[in-house]
This record gives C-alpha cells, structure tokens and sequence, in this order.
C-alpha cells in the first residue's frame, strides 16, 4: 500500500470516526435539550449561546443536528446490515445452487433492482406507514439486490476452486464452505460496498425524512431540519444551511472512507498508482 493510500485511508477514518463518536456522544456533547423550545430565541443566527443558532421553536440547531446524526446513523447502519445479510445469504445461495434455485433468486433480485431507489422506498413507505422504522426496512429492501448481485459474481468463482472442491471431498457442508471458505475472500469487497451504501443510504433516510416520510417530528432528523428551515431562508437560513451541512460531511466522509478502502484493498488500483 503506498503512502498517498495510507494517508487517504487515514484520514477518511479519522473523519468517520469523528462523527461516528460525536453522534453516539450527543446526549453528554448537546449544549441543550434538543426538543426544548424557547420562542424568545427563535430564528436566531450563530452566536455565544447558540453557536449554530436556532430554528423556528428556538431549539439549538447545533444539539439537533448532533442527534439527527445519531439518528441518520442508526436507521442507515441498521438497513445497511440487514441487506447485507439477506442479500449475502441470497447472492451465496445463487452461487452454490444453480440451475432454477439461483434463477428464481436472481430474477427476484433483478425486479427490485429495476425499480428506482427512491421510487421503491416510498412504494414501501407507503405500504407500511412513515416512520424510523420503516424508512430502515424500505432502505434494507433497496439495497439488498445490489449485495445479492455484488456477492453472487465472485462467489461463483470461489466455490468452484481447489480448496472449496477439496472441503467438498472430505464431507464439508455447504454452510461450513460458505462460512470459512468463501465469505473471507470476500471480505474487502463486503467492507468497501458497505461503506460506499452507507453514505447513499444517509442520503435516501435525509431525502425521505425531508419529505415527511422518514423519522417523524420532533423528534431530530436532518432531512426534516431541512425541510422545516425551507420555510424560513428569508428569515434565517441558518438552520437549513447547518442541517444540509451535516448531511453533506457525513455522507462525504463515509464515501471517502470507501473510496480510501478500494483503493487500499484492490490490488490492481494499487499496481496502477
């Protein structure tokens, strides 16, 4: 891995992992209640007492977007882990059984994949009622396709090397060859796709919740922060610029992290640089 990759790599860390904390620490780092209202102090721009200013209640913009990172995270990360293992599980079973099994699977995999990503999510939504938790559900079924077919690809090659026929011949099953034998070698590809989702699935639970379908109010999200502070740019911008802020780093620095990840992992992006 030469330098530039390592301080790439590094850096992209650095940065996730900085929000990652300030998001987990919200409730010890929050200056204020992030659902207390003060009226006097409404629409307020950047000063001492509120260093990113205040919405339209008087609600800290700083402690809200600091809990609708919290938030972000958690229904992205958790969607995220949920398509990887059903997607995993569908892309490996395609890989180990062919004929009409991964036919069936992969069509499947294929009608969801057609449908755009926005598109499917709100169908979704709107069948199972806006919400946090449905928003991380209509997200899991979004990406799941794209780890099925991810997976599937080099999976078929791998089962049918000489260690995963030599683990056949001496009786191992299928689930061992999958556990111990594929799914390692497959393992930088899972991290840096992982990754890559995660800053687009930030942005789907941000666009879903600006559109009143995501986490509901009060409770903090930054796509509802930004749809709220739409209604007040002449007033004070300050709330929407703040939460579209927020939004732009965190997405930002999960996509570097990827980025960082595949150029570290992938052999030939190596050799090239």
């Amino acid at each position: 891995m030469n330098l530039r990759g390592n301080k790439l790599t590094a850096f992209a860390g650095g940065l996730t992992a900085l929000l990652i904390a300030a998001a987990l620490l919200a409730p010890l780092i929050a200056p204020y209640d992030p659902l207390a209202q003060n009226v006097i102090q409404r629409l307020k721009g950047p000063n001492e007492l509120h260093w990113l200013g205040t919405d339209q209640f008087g609600r800290d913009t700083l402690s809200r977007i600091l809990y609708g990172m919290r938030a972000s995270l958690a229904i992205s990360g958790g969607a995220v882990a949920a398509a990887l293992i059903a997607g995993g599980a569908i892309g490996l079973a395609a890989a180990f059984y062919r004929g009409w099994i991964e036919r069936v699977l992969m069509r499947a995999m294929d009608v969801l994949f057609a449908f755009p990503v926005i598109l499917l999510a709100i169908a979704i939504i709107a069948i199972l009622g806006p919400g946090a938790i449905t928003t991380a559900i209509a997200i899991a079924v979004v990406y799941t396709p794209i780890f099925a077919r991810l997976l599937r690809g080099p999976a078929l090659s791998i089962v049918e090397s000489d260690y995963v026929l030599a683990a056949r011949s001496i009786g191992a099953s299928d689930l061992r060859i999958a556990l111990l034998h594929v799914l390692p070698n497959l393992a930088s590809i899972v991290l840096v796709q992982t990754s890559l989702l995660l800053s687009a699935a930030i942005l789907v639970e941000a666009s879903l919740s600006f559109l009143g379908l995501g986490t509901q109010p009060p409770t903090p999200s930054l796509g509802t922060m930004l749809s709220e502070g739409r209604n007040f740019l002449m007033l004070s911008a300050w709330n929407s610029v703040f939460a579209g802020l927020g939004i732009l780093i965190l997405s930002f620095a999960l996509n570097l992290l990827g980025d960082a990840l595949r150029d570290a992992l992938d052999p030939r992006l190596r050799r090239a640089a």
